[in-house]
């Protein structure tokens, strides 16, 4: 995987070297300088600023010690950086986290990850049959139906709706799978309960291929499209700010796991240790779901503003799938969706 996209790679790995959507600490401006500062930490996230911020805060607090540099980009765009990375000789990042679940399973057949069981892990639930330390789910994010609600007054009752309500003829809009790892997860989850057949009739009643997971939610909170396949704290990010949207959950649940992992070669091992540790305990994971997606944790008090999933419940009703076979198929996935919404 890592080779089919080293050509992407030298495109955006300047873009994300300047900390695209980066937090509040200074990207490292070199390698000598990563490799040398003992209390540091690197992370490469798609997560959005709402989610990650707050955590990395958290973190901060217990352990100032520490500098973190955490830098932000779709699954897509981050994979090619590491990619890039590895050209050069040299990983800077310390711990991945992303929601492109097949990615992480790539990276454990190639050696790159640290086998870390994070403390108090049997207290976790855990979506992954296969767990073995490799990498560790930060959080059931779930996708939904998003409406505006100045345009769509009826909430849809099913995906089918999507694909045959004349409502949403050349108004529903979808990430990139190449770009998104949600959105690639999403199409997957979708062809897995539906069949891709499902996905063709999305595309004949008009919808359409946007740029990213934000990108996407914000054209449905302007009015651009009715409605969209949103990622639930993003939208509820939006909601905070305002926006006129709401979002539905056919009875199918899009649940997709956010794995975090620390890399073999990882310059602050110990450092992205404590940071594991810190994201599943229930004060960062309290953090999860005041952000609006779903935590791994039960003793979590859930927000009733975002109309979420109890964590059990979205672990028991997500459409099930096996995420070692949609490796295999992932690159054919991508290439029929970009084939089909050119």
């Amino acid at each position: 995987m890592f080779k089919k996209i080293f050509a992407v790679a030298l495109l955006v790995a300047a873009l994300l070297a300047t900390g695209c959507g980066g937090g509040s600490d200074k990207a490292a401006d070199n390698k000598a300088d990563n490799k040398n500062s003992a209390n540091k930490l690197v992370i490469y996230t798609s997560m959005k600023e709402s989610l990650i911020g707050g955590i990395v805060e958290g973190f901060k607090a217990k352990n100032p010690d520490i500098e973190v540099d955490w830098q932000s980009a779709g699954a897509g765009k981050i994979m090619a950086k590491l990619e890039a990375e590895r050209q050069s000789g040299h990983l800077m990042a310390d711990i991945i986290w992303t929601s492109e679940v097949p990615d992480f399973y790539q990276m454990k057949n190639e050696g790159l990850l640290e086998k870390y069981q994070p403390a108090g892990f049997e207290e976790l639930l855990n979506p992954f049959d296969d767990y073995d330390g490799s990498f560790t789910a930060a959080r059931l994010g779930t996708l939904g139906i998003v409406i505006n609600t100045n345009k769509v007054t009826t909430d849809p009752t099913s995906w089918e709706t999507i694909a045959t309500d004349p409502l949403y003829k050349n108004s529903f809009g979808i990430a990139d799978p190449a770009l998104s790892g949600t959105a690639f997860m999403s199409i997957a989850l979708l062809e897995k309960q539906f069949g891709w057949e499902y996905i063709v009739r999305l595309h004949d009643n008009g919808a359409t291929k946007s740029k990213g997971s934000g990108r996407v939610i914000d054209d449905t909170a302007d009015g651009a499209l009715n409605a969209c396949l949103g990622v639930d704290y993003i939208t509820a990010g939006k909601i905070d700010k305002g926006a006129p949207l709401k979002m539905v959950y056919p009875k199918e649940l899009l649940m997709v796991p956010s794995p975090v992992a620390i890399f073999k070669d990882a310059d602050h091992k110990d450092n992205a240790k404590k940071f594991l540790d810190y994201l599943v305990t229930q004060e960062a994971q309290q953090k999860v779901a005041e952000a609006g997606t779903v935590p791994v944790r039960r003793d979590v008090k859930m927000p009733e503003r975002y109309n979420l999933p109890a964590p059990e419940d979205a672990l028991a009703n997500g459409i099930k799938i096996n995420y070692s076979e949609v490796l295999e198929q992932k690159d054919d996935i991508v290439k029929k969706f970009s084939n089909l919404f050119k």
